[in-house]
Parts: C-alpha cells; sequence; structure tokens
C-alpha cells in the first residue's frame, strides 16, 4: 500500500522558516508530478507548489517568492522550504500527486504565530 507520510511541521513566529519533508513508499516516484497541498481550518485543501520529473516548478501566488519545492528522486523524498512564513500559512500540510493522487497521509501541522 502506497504511503506518504510528511514532517517538519511546527509553531513558528511571523517571518520565521520551516522546511517540511515527505517521504513516498512508492517505486516510481520519480517520473510522478508531486504537488504540496495545505488545508486551514474551515477552507478547502489548496495546492500551493508542484514539482515534474525534471524539477519544473510552480507555486500558488500566496507564497511565491517565499517558498521552494525540491525533490530527491534517489530517496523518494520532496521537501518544501518556507520562509518568512506568515500567520496566513498556518494549516495542515499534505503531500501528494499533483494528477494522480494516492491515499492522503496525516499531514503535518505548521502554525505562525507570535
Amino acid at each position: 500500500q502506497v504511503q506518504l507520510v510528511e514532517s517538519g511541521g511546527g509553531l513558528v513566529q511571523p517571518g520565521g522558516s520551516l522546511r517540511l519533508s515527505c517521504v513516498v513508499s512508492f517505486r516510481e516516484f520519480s517520473i510522478f508530478d508531486m504537488a504540496w497541498y495545505r488545508q486551514a481550518p474551515g477552507k478547502q485543501r489548496e495546492l500551493v507548489a508542484y514539482i515534474t520529473p525534471i524539477r519544473t516548478t510552480d507555486y500558488v501566488d500566496s507564497v511565491k517568492g517565499r517558498f521552494t519545492i525540491s525533490r530527491d528522486n534517489t530517496k523518494k523524498m520532496m521537501y518544501l522550504q518556507m520562509n518568512s512564513l506568515k500567520p496566513e500559512d498556518t494549516a495542515v500540510y499534505y503531500c501528494n500527486g499533483r494528477t494522480h493522487w494516492w491515499n492522503w497521509g496525516q499531514g503535518t501541522q505548521v502554525t505562525v504565530s507570535s
């Protein structure tokens, strides 16, 4: 069974940084577009950033210039470096495919607050 496990969240002050990690269990990781999503309380889950197998990336406008998505196909891992965090970035963050989805993991909570 495919597993996606997110980690790295926490409580951080506005302006701070966090690095999220995602480890996946399927062998074909390297051929898929992958993405980070987030879901804030009372809101729908939204795509935050995605990365293709050749490392083309794109971001939702609200995080452009602050977040960086990356992947390590050898380790079957994906990362989200988040800088200049804002209170509105508070959410549970998930990793999954961009056009093909597996079962959602537990996510990792990011709270930005002073």
